[in-house]
C-alpha cells in the first residue's frame, strides 16, 4: 500500500504492507532511530512520537494509519541547533540514565505540558505514567518536566511541531509557569 507522510517537517512516499507498525517503518524506512523498540506491545512507551499533534506509541500504530498525517520524532525537536526546552531540561537535570527511554519519555512530556502547562510532582507522574524507566526512579524526569514547564515559551506544545508549508507554526499551546 502506498502512503504519504510527513516525518520532522519532510514528505516521505513509500509503499509499505499493511502490517507494518509506524515504529519499524520510522526506524527501517526513513531512519528515524532515535524512535526506539522497546516491547512491541505498548507498555513501556519507549517508542513514543507525535501522530498529528498528539503523542502515540508507534509500536501500535499501523504506518497505514499514519498517511496523510504528521509525525514528529524526538530528531525532529531541536530547532537552529537549539534543543527543545523539553531535550534542554532533560540533560540539565540528568533525567537519564541508559537512555532507552528517554525519546518517548521526553515526547510525552511534550504531550503532557501541552495539556497542563504547569504540572505538580503528582501529575507529572500520572502525565507519564504509560512510560516506563528501569534505570533512575524517576525523580530527575519529574525534576526535568517541572523544569521544563518553567522554560517553555507559549506555542511549544505538540502544536509548535506542527509544519504548515515547510514551516512550523505555533498555536498558543502551553505557557510560562
Amino acid at each position: 500500500m502506498r502512503i504519504t507522510v510527513t516525518v520532522d517537517g519532510t514528505s516521505y512516499t513509500d509503499d509499505v504492507e499493511p502490517r507494518t507498525l509506524l515504529v519499524h517503518h520510522l526506524r527501517e524506512k526513513l531512519g528515524k532511530t532515535g524512535t526506539v523498540v522497546g516491547c512491541d506491545t505498548s507498555n513501556c512507551g519507549a517508542c513514543t512520537v507525535h501522530l498529528n499533534g498528539q503523542s502515540v506509541k508507534s509500536c501500535s500504530v499501523l504506518a497505514v494509519q499514519a498517511d496523510e498525517g504528521e509525525v514528529t520524532t524526538v530528531e525532529g525537536l531541536a530547532r537552529d541547533g537549539q534543543l527543545h526546552p523539553v531535550q534542554q531540561a532533560f540533560r540539565d537535570n540528568h533525567a537519564l540514565q541508559c537512555g532507552f527511554c528517554t525519546p518517548g519519555m521526553i515526547m510525552q512530556s511534550i504531550d503532557l505540558l501541552a495539556d497542563n502547562p504547569n504540572p505538580d510532582e503528582e501529575a507529572v507522574r500520572e502525565g507519564l505514567e504509560g512510560n516506563l524507566c528501569r534505570c533512575t526512579g524517576y525523580q530527575n524526569i519529574v525534576r526535568a518536566v517541572r523544569d521544563a514547564a518553567g522554560h517553555m515559551r507559549p506555542g511549544a506544545g505538540p502544536e509548535a511541531e506542527q509544519v504548515a508549508g515547510g514551516e512550523r507554526t505555533t498555536t498558543g499551546v502551553g505557557g510560562d509557569a
